[in-house]
């Protein structure tokens, strides 16, 4: 079993049974406690949740980068795991501290998903409470509230284009100061993402894990990214790799061409090698090159702030 696949199972096991050793002793906790802070989403309690537990309590990981190198661009991060499970540690905190190394702020969510008990709609009001919540600490936290992005992995990426394709302006009259943020991310970054319901070439364990197994017609159609895109869906990044035989790269080339029809900024890069989960993609022939394109990307489009 390959070191990914390996982590997704473990980080699922431990939100299923809640046996935290078994992440320390691999790592994980040692990623948890380089974060700066944990910012609860809902301190007074989740819509929806089914307990007050660790696992019905959704939260971010707030990395910070140092002052003097800080862009104002921020990032929250969401790991894949098929909607069962979160690859936090490769696909979260990594991400985080690598943003961290360019000025950019991480914040890596652990979202709501059916190993924890719960489907559709959690893991979207997750991520659009995260979002919110970002732009209403940017003054604490010292970013633009017009730089702040959403990244996302496998599963994670569908949410994360779900954020994309979903959203409202927040509501100005709402108690909860969170709630008057827009939920809009600014950009997004997909890596080989799910993105499509109900096709060939569709990730039938996330749409089940998200959906159920009876899903609507409808819903499905209302879950399918690349079916929901306009003019408004934010500047995307895309990237996946031709052998990924877990989500294939119809789902971003999908996406892409969604982009397109609409007009929307976008950038796909399709490589050659590399199987699916591979996170940085360090030594990974072509797809290491994937890090590189995006910070790239960022600058070129202008959320690095000023070269």
């Amino acid at each position: 079993m390959n070191e990914g696949l390996l982590q997704v199972k473990v980080d699922a096991m431990r939100n299923l049974m809640g046996i935290v050793v078994v992440g320390v002793i691999l790592g994980v906790g040692a990623d948890l406690a380089n974060a700066q802070q944990v910012e609860m989403l809902w301190p007074q309690g989740a819509p929806g949740a089914l307990g007050k537990e660790a696992k019905d309590s959704p939260r971010l990981f707030v990395y910070l980068p140092k002052k003097k190198e800080a862009t104002g661009a921020a990032v929250v991060v969401c790991p894949g795991g098929g909607y069962g499970g979160l690859a936090i540690s490769y696909e979260g905190h990594d991400i985080a501290r690598w943003f961290n190394s360019f000025g950019v702020a991480g914040l890596v969510l652990d979202y709501r998903h059916r190993g924890k008990g719960y489907g559709h709609p959690a893991p979207l009001q997750d991520a659009q409470r995260a979002i919110r919540l970002v732009r209403s600490k940017s003054n604490d936290w010292k970013i633009d509230p017009q730089r702040i992005g959403v990244l996302g992995f496998s599963a994670g990426g569908h949410l994360a284009s779900s954020t994309g394709t979903h959203f409202d302006a927040g509501d100005p009259q709402a108690d909860d100061v969170v709630n008057r943020q827009s939920c809009r991310p600014d950009f997004m970054i997909l890596c080989y993402p799910v993105i499509a319901f109900g096709e060939s070439y569709t990730h039938r364990g996330s749409q089940r894990n998200l959906l159920g197994a009876k899903a609507s017609a409808e819903l499905i159609k209302k879950m399918s990214s690349e079916k929901q895109v306009t003019a408004q869906t934010p500047p995307t990044f895309l990237w996946h790799t031709d052998e990924d035989q877990a989500v294939p790269a119809e789902n971003s080339v999908q996406f892409y061409l969604a982009l397109k029809r609409a007009k929307v900024a976008s950038e796909l890069h399709l490589f050659l090698k590399g199987r699916h989960g591979l996170g940085l993609a360090r030594n990974q022939p072509g797809a290491s090159a994937w890090p590189a394109a995006c910070r790239q990307w960022l600058q070129s489009s202008g959320f690095l702030g000023a070269e």
